[in-house]
């Protein structure tokens, strides 16, 4: 039976070209070992771990997973069993790896023969992985992650307490580890940290001994307290700021350059894009890019935000379109700005950050978004 793993292999579409790509996208290893090297520094002496889900954020999990590797990174997570399954081939076997989202009915046998490590986000789940276990005599590694306060996943009070209560449940598991997932880390001040905190040490101390994982990117920044066993950044590796709104600390990852694919010139009073949210108010130079929301260039940047030509900044105008956005190049000297040429969306004078702000929105989103039109260059 081909397995899912194969078929989506087999039907990868490789990335375009330079030459035919509407954009260039270019991610830089380099930064992103020194922000993995630069967190594990801040981790008190805490393992620091790696959140490599999604794809690695969008930036390809198969190039990123093995430079942090050879960083010294033994632990990563991602949220799905595929991308467990996937990311295996590219790590040493020494390296583990904790599927995030749990332990799905029936996936106990593929979990188990991958040496992929599932956390445990109810009792069912415990339940099953157990009895698997014993089925097969032989102990399977596993984490088990307990609700502080988000009532997303994690195990409540009331099923940690019924586990505390038999502790003959968890015969069969290796318990490498109790985790939980801070809220509100990227706000400092904010009092569930410390009631999410408070929750965390009480709740596990109801459980068997273990190492302890509370702490992702804007955790690591709370402080020692926040760090325990295990740190699991995610956002920062990729060069997001940690904390919004202070200065960013983390080594910038990505660089976006779109194509321009039309210049012209428009005439006071002339329409731009669908639905004419735009008009101009003035003779215009309009460019036209190779990019749109088919790429993860959000439709919430129309009329919005600005790309850069030379240092120049081209504000955007009219709707971002599915294949295409327009520009107000004006500023641009006649000439200057011609087909092929590229702009830049993301780099040196805008972070991805910065970018995310101008569509109302998060980092994590405008990485996870970059599509599979770009041409990838891969440096350090």
């Amino acid at each position: 039976m081909v397995s899912l793993s194969q078929v989506a292999v087999a039907n990868a579409i490789p990335w375009p070209t330079a030459e035919h790509a509407g954009a260039w996208l270019t991610v830089d290893l380099s930064a992103i070992r020194d922000n993995y090297l630069a967190l594990q520094a801040r981790a008190s002496g805490a393992a620091c771990a790696a959140v490599v889900k999604a794809d690695a954020y969008g930036l390809g999990a198969d190039r990123v997973a093995p430079v942090l590797a050879a960083a010294g990174c033994r632990h990563f997570f991602v949220a799905h069993l595929e991308e467990g399954l996937r990311l295996r081939p590219h790590l040493p076997s020494s390296a583990a790896i904790y599927v995030l989202n749990g332990l799905m009915p029936d996936a106990e046998a593929e979990c188990a023969e991958a040496g992929v490590t599932p956390v445990l986000n109810d009792l069912r789940q415990v339940e099953a992985w157990a009895a698997y276990a014993r089925r097969h005599g032989r102990a399977l590694p596993g984490v088990i992650q307990i609700d502080t306060g988000m009532s997303r996943l994690g195990l409540p009070l009331a099923e940690i307490e019924a586990l505390a209560d038999t502790p003959a449940t968890l015969a069969g598991i290796e318990l490498k580890a109790v985790m939980s997932h801070l809220a509100c880390g990227d706000e400092p001040e904010h009092p569930a940290n410390a009631e999410q905190l408070a929750a965390f040490e009480a709740r596990r101390r109801l459980l068997p001994a273990a190492p302890a994982c509370f702490a992702n990117s804007a955790g690591i920044h709370l402080g020692p307290a926040y760090h325990f066993d295990m740190v699991r950044p995610g956002a920062a590796l990729y060069g997001l700021a940690p904390v919004p709104g202070l200065p960013n600390p983390m080594k910038p990852v990505v660089r976006l350059d779109g194509r321009v694919i039309q210049v012209r010139d428009i005439a006071p009073g002339c329409a731009v894009g669908y639905g004419y949210s735009f008009r101009a108010d003035r003779p215009m130079r309009i460019a036209t890019l190779a990019v749109g929301y088919a790429d993860g260039w959000l439709r919430s940047h129309s009329n919005t935000g600005s790309a850069y030509f030379e240092g120049i900044a081209l504000p955007f105008v009219g709707r971002i379109s599915m294949d295409s956005a327009t520009l107000d190049a004006s500023a641009v000297p006649p000439g200057r700005l011609f087909d092929g040429a590229p702009v830049e969306l993301i780099g040196p004078h805008q972070s991805v950050d910065d970018v995310a702000a101008a569509a109302h929105t998060i980092g994590y989103e405008i990485l996870t978004g970059l599509g599979s039109r770009y041409h990838r260059r891969y440096i350090g």
